[in-house]
């Protein structure tokens, strides 16, 4: 592969030089390695590249980047022993639903699956991209034209072991073929594609047409006519874009670009593929999955097969489905190797200064996720009759505007992290710290400034304002009572049943609702599911809301806004949750073109990323003046840990996060000292 200094390069190149008075220093690290200034802007003018398409593209290889642990976060461990078989845990209404990755969206499934599946790249523990399967990448062309060569030594393996085929390049174009087959897959990973793959849509919009018996019997030959794929030999993958996308290569972490053996759909039919089990599916990632007891655990066992032989793994992960109630009590027995503390606990452990574990509290690394308030707008009861009651209220702009301003989170937010609860406090849509403009300002800074929101005081919520809300109640008052809506209006809201945790905070958020907004005017009714959200709540639309967060799958702002178009397929919220498509108000579905329109305007605009991000900005505020969807929290917590948060992948796009590879872990939990140094190490990178 042919290596290139880009501009964006140049630039960097000049920062560092400017900073550290060496051109050796910036080859000796990559251009990877600057303080933290530098790497600010360098990031920014990665995601900003498309402006200088025009200079060449961008090449790497394995020489970039080192799959082993750094020698700062190898320094860290200061001579303790590491775990050789993690025992870690998830919530039971995170449970596992899906084991082929080219067929979910949920981050349940996709941070175990994450260990199974070897992708074509990777990012490191400091965001950056590294090489997986993918040994060499690049662009000549300026982001149009994207080359992998591909490692010869990758091996499908089933769950026993045995070497079941050699994983090539032409398994990541039968990937795509299933992806972009509507009745293959059923719309599931399609946004990415269908946007910067050439052709994708028309292959996709051809398959719909077919009848689902057609449609199943293709094989890659027609799309490989209609798409820009192609494999002119084994380890050679080649994907032509529809447009300068030089941020194509951050899309290669994320579910879509995962491969599949054409060998595995031949041995499963083209019928029962998407329904793999644990035991028919097959691997090339750092884990096997050997054992899945719903609602209990699962067993991730080390694959001997892995060809990065040099990575650090555990031997064996257990992640044991948990209540949060338990979890304090399963650490001080010894049975875990990390928890997130429940207020309660936390509450227990920093009020006492005598308890054992004070001086091992430290707070979460920020998650990827930015939480919001998805409303339901074609809600249902529980007997399949549609819920007119809240159909009509919902659609009522004032309403949501009541709600948008009128809930004080604070507490809500204590149940996540009472020591700094305002550190969870999220009033934009777009995570925070994914993008940034060419002047160095992050694109969700950019939003508050444009909806003129005043930055923190550190005491109180900067959105809540209650004299507003009660001017929008009395107005949503009128206009409903006259449409026959009767009050309270009451909202479903579902949490898994029998996770106290859950129940505790659901509970604090009715008190919310009725303290902020009065019992006369809402009721929010907890309302439990047995196992799945997804098939007992959500596909019959039985929720009035749902609280979900969504990290980027690549690095620009279509992946968040586009989810939330009216009219479009691959909107994964508005498909699923929202559910607009069905809503017949036309007031709110003006509202929602309108927006649609906003962010589909920002989406065509190629050559002038801060124009890019100006104008999806604009669609942002669009959608949250509005309140077509509410922002709720970041996810920012305290924990015991024998865990280094600040070692593991921390990627803010992509299906990577949860990947157990290169951790670095001690037998004993970290010290709140300690965890400040990793904090530290980190921001300086």
């Amino acid at each position: 592969m042919v290596k290139y200094i880009t501009r964006w390069q140049r630039v960097i190149l000049f920062l560092t030089v400017f900073e550290h008075g060496s051109l050796s220093f910036i080859y000796e690290r990559r251009i990877c390695t600057m303080r933290k200034k530098a790497a600010k802007m360098a990031a920014l003018m990665l995601t900003a590249a498309m402006a200088l398409t025009a200079c060449g593209g961008s090449g790497q290889s394995t020489e970039n980047s080192e799959n082993g642990a750094d020698s700062s976060t190898q320094a860290a461990e200061s001579g303790k022993d590491a775990i050789k078989d993690l025992v870690t845990y998830e919530n039971p209404k995170r449970e596992q639903e899906g084991f082929f990755v080219l067929n979910t969206e949920k981050a349940a499934d996709l941070n175990v699956l994450c260990n199974l599946y070897a992708p074509l790249l990777e990012v490191d523990e400091n965001g950056k991209l590294r090489p997986a399967v993918a040994k060499e990448w690049g662009t000549e062309d300026g982001g149009l034209t994207w080359t992998f060569k591909l490692r010869d030594d990758v091996k499908w393996v089933d769950i026993n072991g045995n070497v079941k085929a050699d994983c090539t390049a032409q398994d990541w174009i039968t990937a795509m073929e299933w992806v972009l087959n509507f009745h293959k897959n059923g719309s599931q990973n399609t946004s990415m594609p269908l946007a910067l793959i050439k052709g994708a849509e028309d292959y996709y919009n051809y398959t719909k047409e077919l009848s689902p018996e057609e449609a199943k019997a293709l094989d890659t030959t027609k799309m490989l006519e209609m798409v820009g794929i192609e494999a002119p030999d084994d380890y050679t993958l080649i994907y032509h874009c529809a447009l300068n996308a030089p941020y194509f290569d951050t899309v290669c972490t994320s579910a879509c670009m995962y491969p599949v053996s054409q060998a595995l759909i031949d041995e499963l039919g083209v019928d029962n593929v998407n329904g793999m089990t644990n035991e028919t599916m097959w691997y090339t990632g750092p884990y096997f999955e050997t054992t899945f007891t719903m609602n209990n655990e699962k067993i991730l066992t080390r694959n001997e097969n892995y060809f990065d032989k040099d990575a650090k793994l555990f031997d064996t992960v257990t992640v044991r489905m948990v209540d949060g109630t338990q979890l304090y009590q399963l650490w001080q027995n010894g049975e875990l190797d990390n928890i997130a503390l429940a207020e309660a606990d936390l509450r227990t452990i920093y009020n006492d200064d005598s308890n054992e574990w004070k001086p091992y509290l430290s707070e979460t690394r920020p998650k990827k996720y930015s939480y919001q308030m998805h409303l339901n707008y074609d809600k249902f009861k529980d007997d399949g009759t549609p819920d007119e009651n809240w159909n009509k209220a919902v659609a009522n702009e004032a309403f949501r505007l009541s709600i948008y301003y009128g809930l004080d989170l604070r507490n809500y937010w204590s149940r996540t992290n009472f020591i700094e609860p305002l550190h969870c406090e999220n009033v934009g849509y777009t995570m925070k710290g994914l993008l940034y403009y060419s002047d160095g300002t992050d694109y969700a800074a950019k939003v508050e400034e444009k909806m003129e929101i005043a930055p923190s005081d550190g005491e109180n919520p900067r959105r809540f304002d209650a004299a507003k809300a009660e001017e929008y109640k009395k107005q949503a008052m009128e206009e409903l009572s006259a449409k026959g809506v009767s009050f309270p209006v009451e909202m479903d809201y579902y949490i898994i049943a029998g996770d106290q945790n859950a129940l505790d905070k659901a509970t604090v958020l009715k008190q919310t609702f009725a303290e902020c907004l009065g019992a006369e005017y809402v009721n929010l009714n907890i309302k439990t599911f047995v196992s799945s959200m997804t098939k007992e709540v959500v596909q019959p639309g039985l929720g009035s809301f749902y609280i979900n967060g969504w990290g980027a799958d690549y690095g620009d702002p279509a992946n968040f806004i586009d989810q939330e178009r009216y009219g479009y397929d691959a909107a994964y919220y508005s498909n699923n949750y929202s559910r607009i498509n069905n809503a017949t108000d036309e007031d709110l579905i003006a509202t929602y073109k309108e927006f649609s329109a906003l962010a589909e305007a920002a989406g065509a605009i190629y050559d002038d990323p801060d124009k890019r991000y100006d104008a999806y900005a604009d669609a942002e505020v669009y959608l949250l003046q509005h309140a077509l969807t509410i922002p709720m929290e970041y996810e920012i917590q305290w924990q015991l840990t024998k865990i280094n948060d600040y070692s593991k992948m921390n990627a803010m796009y992509g299906a990577q996060n949860y990947t157990y590879k290169n951790w670095e872990t001690s037998v004993d939990a970290y010290t709140t000292e300690q965890y400040k140094e990793f904090q530290a190490a980190a921001e300086a990178k």
